[in-house]
């Protein structure tokens, strides 16, 4: 692993922050926070879901103002007013939920941000240069409706880029990025630093921390409680100093005897109305009661489409291709296909997962009404939804001011927490859920995986579609690889792996269009049962 090379100890700092302090009315996010940042420097802000860390980073953009404190931009005493104030200093940012408009183009997100009226041409053309450079393909064209999270993000980091900033803050940059993305993020980062750009740099995956910051801040309860060189740490050694305690291991254990099917994926093809989604073609799955199914894949290769398919947001022409415990479900809505036993887990929390603006017993109601028999007589029983709520907060440990706080104001690991927990105790029958621990931190990340490993052992079928290889590998009994729209076979996950699964996502896997007929991935799994 190369090592983060620190900028000189001379350089005088870019920004510093003292004695920060955020009161809200149920919590204090930031308590008296000091932080320097110097050119060149990559500087992580570690801490659990709900630290304080976004808090922090949306103080220095001016999305929000500190009830307290000083910050200081460049040796000058600032108080950023806006983020596009902050954006006029050389401060740009990459927000952990997206701050894009949905019904506009890419392009004219991009320009949004820029400063005066940029020409939409030329500026389509400066896009696709700098995705192309950086190894971040984003299509200029396509509404931001119609992307998966994953070529989001894209987009937000490609817009922040072109800004040029002088301190670059990065919110979960990588949470739904390929590993391939992810090398060639760093080697963009590692070159900004280089050429004299900060950057603030916030994300649960350890190992990443520890491959490219230079210095690291721990936050715990919206205090400073450490700071470390991470280059000279473990990734086990900074959960400790971020959760206290040591991380905490999933015990996958072996599967039992495949039980009746659960989900069954016959020849499923369906050709979207957007232009440019993508088609699924002839995709054969069977999910069986008692085994975790994994779906890897580079964002944008169907993975949206494949959802919607399943859960019944888009029903398709006929009913045969998609079977629910048994049942022809193709024409369903989704009430109807979770009557049949089915919980389901979007990739978007806010929107899909959870209405922003809902309080969490609210959101509990627009999912689990009828599992958790909150109707009644024909009335909503609305003290058994605040009591699911609170279980669901007290078994997932969900930092909030309770089952009233409206779920916009969780922090995105935390809301994640809740729209997991909300779908696992209802004891499905069938789970399908996407990015299962998409922003979550590592301790919480542990306890989510093994929540699904324990649904698993308690007889459910469970379909999970990741971007983050380590994580199916860790929970999954097989695991599967859709490019293009097509399916894999799925491989028993110990027969497997994660280099064989990254040949696999660019569609070359035995059988496939673009792979040989009769070859294997890699001569690791020639043994291999076909």
């Amino acid at each position: 692993m190369t090592q983060p090379i620190p900028p000189a100890a001379s350089t005088p700092p870019r920004l510093v922050l003292k004695d920060i302090r955020k009161v809200y009315p149920s919590v204090v996010a930031n308590d008296g926070v000091n932080l320097e940042v110097t050119p060149g420097e990559i500087h992580a802000v570690l801490g659990e879901n709900g630290a304080g860390k976004s808090t922090l980073m949306k103080i220095i953009y001016g999305v929000t103002r500190p009830s307290s404190g000083e910050m200081h931009w460049e040796g000058k005493a600032v108080t950023v007013d806006s983020p596009a104030h902050a954006r006029e200093l050389g401060i740009g940012m990459v927000f952990q939920h997206f701050s894009l408009f949905e019904t506009l183009t890419v392009v004219e997100n991009v320009a949004l941000a820029l400063p005066g009226k940029p020409d939409l041409g030329e500026l389509a053309q400066r896009i696709e240069e700098v995705s192309k450079r950086y190894g971040l393909p984003v299509d200029p064209r396509r509404h931001v409706h119609a992307l998966s999270v994953g070529e989001r993000q894209r987009v937000e980091i490609v817009r922040c880029l072109l800004q040029n900033p002088r301190l670059l803050i990065m919110d979960e940059p990588t949470s739904v990025l390929t590993p391939q993305a992810v090398r060639k993020l760093f080697e963009t980062l590692r070159q900004l630093a280089a050429e004299g750009c900060s950057i603030l740099y916030i994300s649960h995956k350890l190992d990443e921390i520890q491959a490219l910051c230079h210095t690291a801040t721990v936050l715990r309860g919206g205090r400073v409680t450490g700071h470390c060189q991470p280059a000279e740490e473990t990734p086990a050694s900074m959960a400790r100093l971020m959760i206290g305690k040591d991380l905490p291991v999933c015990e996958h254990g072996s599967s039992h005897s495949a039980g009746e099917i659960r989900l069954r994926l016959a020849g499923l093809s369906h050709a979207t109305a957007d232009p440019f989604a993508t088609d699924l073609r002839d995709i054969h799955l069977d999910v069986h009661a008692g085994e975790i199914v994994g779906i890897a894949g580079v964002s944008g290769n169907g993975q949206q489409e494949l959802l919607r398919a399943i859960s019944g947001e888009e029903p398709l022409a006929e009913k045969f291709p998609v079977q629910i415990l048994g049942v022809e479900s193709g024409r369903m809505n989704p009430g109807q296909r979770r009557k049949l036993g089915m919980c389901f887990v979007p990739e978007e929390r806010l929107g899909r997962g959870a209405v922003p603006g809902m309080s969490l017993a609210d959101n509990a109601i627009l999912t689990a009404a009828k599992s958790q028999h909150f109707v009644s007589g024909g009335f909503l029983a609305f003290w058994r939804a605040r009591a699911f709520a609170e279980n669901c907060i007290q078994a997932f440990s969900v930092k909030c001011g309770g089952a009233s706080a409206a779920a916009k104001s969780l922090s995105g690991g935390n809301l994640q927490k809740f729209i997991m927990g909300r779908e696992i105790l209802q004891a499905p029958k069938l789970l399908v859920c996407a990015q299962p621990t998409w922003g979550v931190d590592v301790g919480a990340a542990a306890f989510i995986r093994q929540s699904l490993i324990d649904l698993r052992n308690r007889g459910c079928a469970v379909l999970v579609i990741s971007e983050e290889l380590d994580e199916l590998f860790e929970i999954c009994d097989r695991i599967a690889v859709i490019a293009k729209g097509r399916l894999s076979p799925p491989r028993p996950a110990a027969e497997t792996t994660v280099e064989d699964i990254g040949v696999w996502m660019s569609g070359l896997w035995p059988g496939s269009e673009l792979g040989e007929p009769h070859a294997t991935p890699s001569a690791e799994v020639s043994h291999a049962p076909a």
